[in-house]
């Protein structure tokens, strides 16, 4: 079992911040600092000083950090043209020394488009347009050096494109796809997804979820065993209970619900839960963390929870 970082720096967080937790990430042991792409702040906080754009911040952290990885969870295709996030995402992954993995899904949040004058599609249309996106990526990605590329899509048409540049990692880095989607989700993973994430979803949901992209897998003759599963979960550990709910005021939530729906409690309960996980077939864990400030957290989770897994 494998414990990444991951963040939300549209609720409250500049470049400087991102860098200082990123470092304590890679200090700490863990495996990579993933943050979401979102534009407009949720909840009650203020989003001061506004947002910070997902690729731009991993292209800086690609320079100024050495040994983690670095991706999204998730970038919206709603943001992006793909010809252009391709070569962004190899751009990054060069000036990383092949660290960058790309998460990549519909786009959700309709406030951010309307507050940014983003389109936004209705949701069968976003399902169709992530999907010739996968198509026109991680075509410009893997074409050789020398040929060139066409995709005669729906919405992003590709003709005798050079696919250049190209990222260190080959034939491409790894895409992160994820969700409880019954029916796409699954589809549109076992064709394209190195690693499979479940978002807040419980180990029930967990198993359920699996199970439908393993199929999905099958059903295209890909053996599952080449996908990674992996979830999201918010963190809030502490020593004693008094830490704990010193944590959880801090970001606006309620011990017991965060027990219930998150990793949350003193060491021993986050390393049995997060070995129910495992249980359920996750191999990775990223920890929600939202207190950007609250460094000691990370310290605290690397010393007492990881070296027990």
């Amino acid at each position: 079992m494998e414990l990444r970082i991951f963040t939300e720096p549209q609720q409250g967080a500049g470049y400087d911040q991102l860098l200082a937790v990123a470092r304590a990430v890679e200090d700490a042991g863990y495996g990579a600092f993933f943050r979401s792409d979102h534009y407009l702040k949720m909840g009650s906080v203020s989003g001061e000083p506004g947002p910070t754009d997902a690729w731009t911040t991993l292209a800086g952290l690609a320079r100024d950090t050495s040994r983690i990885r670095l991706g999204t969870l998730m970038t919206a295709a709603t943001f992006r043209l793909p010809g252009p996030l391709a070569i962004t995402v190899a751009q990054v992954d060069q000036m990383s020394g092949g660290r960058v993995e790309l998460g990549i899904g519909t786009g959700w949040y309709a406030d951010e488009h309307t507050a940014y004058g983003i389109p936004f599609p209705p949701l069968g249309e976003r399902f169709a347009r992530l999907e010739e996106q996968l198509a026109v990526i991680t075509g410009l990605w893997e074409t050789p050096v020398g040929k060139t590329f066409d995709h005669p899509g729906t919405y992003y048409p590709v003709t005798d494109s050079p696919a250049l540049p190209k990222p260190v990692q080959q034939p491409r880095p790894p895409i992160l796809l994820g969700g409880m989607g019954p029916k796409r989700t699954p589809r549109l993973a076992a064709r394209y997804a190195d690693e499979f994430n479940l978002p807040f979803a419980s180990i029930e949901d967990t198993v359920a979820q699996i199970a439908r992209v393993r199929a999905a897998c099958a059903a295209i003759d890909r053996d599952p065993a080449t996908m990674r599963w992996s979830n999201a979960l918010v963190l809030c550990c502490g020593r004693d209970e008094a830490e704990v709910a010193r944590r959880a005021e801090a970001i606006g939530r309620e011990p017991a619900e965060l027990r219930e729906n998150g990793l949350a409690g003193t060491p021993a309960e986050l390393v049995d839960k997060i070995g129910r996980y495992a249980d359920a077939g996750s191999e990775r864990i990223y920890l929600q963390l939202l207190d950007l400030t609250d460094l000691d957290h990370l310290e605290l989770v690397a010393a007492e929870v990881m070296p027990q897994l």
